[in-house]
């Protein structure tokens, strides 16, 4: 049994309706696709093991309903002319025709993956010794001291 599913699109907010199974491992919409996922297109079998997301071109992709339900912007809203009369025809809804990406969750020996990459752990300036000055050193005080404040009138 498949259920309607609605994603908004991350660059113009523009509604998608897809038809999905009763499970959901839905990771993330992002305007990226995340590294090391393979995405296919809505009209192409995304339920099984076979893919890690779903492509969609922003008004574009086939298969799948564009700005159902919204009310404003979406095919229930009939096209008017100037002279006030609809027309019958649903008007074109808005969008950006940018590509964005509906990630599932993947697992890998049972763990979820993270889609973010492995940061390197970088060592910067390994040398043992001081980088910068170690302290203020001047002329003696007025109390006979070197390059402090001990004692002196700053």
């Amino acid at each position: 049994m498949s259920y309607p599913v609605t994603y908004y699109c991350p660059h113009c907010g523009t509604l998608v309706e897809l038809e999905r199974d009763g499970y959901l491992a839905d990771k993330s919409v992002t305007p990226y696709p995340l590294e090391g996922w393979t995405y296919v297109d809505p009209t192409e079998p995304f339920e099984g093991d076979d893919a890690d997301g779903v492509r969609f071109v922003c008004g574009e992709s086939d298969g799948v309903d564009w700005d159902p339900h919204d009310g404003v912007r979406g095919p229930d809203v009939s096209e008017t002319s100037d002279e006030g009369e609809t027309s019958g025809e649903p008007r074109d809804a808005p969008s950006c025709g940018e590509p964005f990406y509906l990630s599932f969750v993947r697992y890998e020996e049972g763990r979820e993956i993270d889609p973010r990459a492995e940061s390197e752990l970088v060592e910067i300036d390994p040398d043992p010794r001081p980088s910068g000055p170690r302290g203020p050193s001047g002329p003696p005080g007025p109390d006979g001291g070197g390059g402090g404040s001990g004692g002196g009138f700053w």
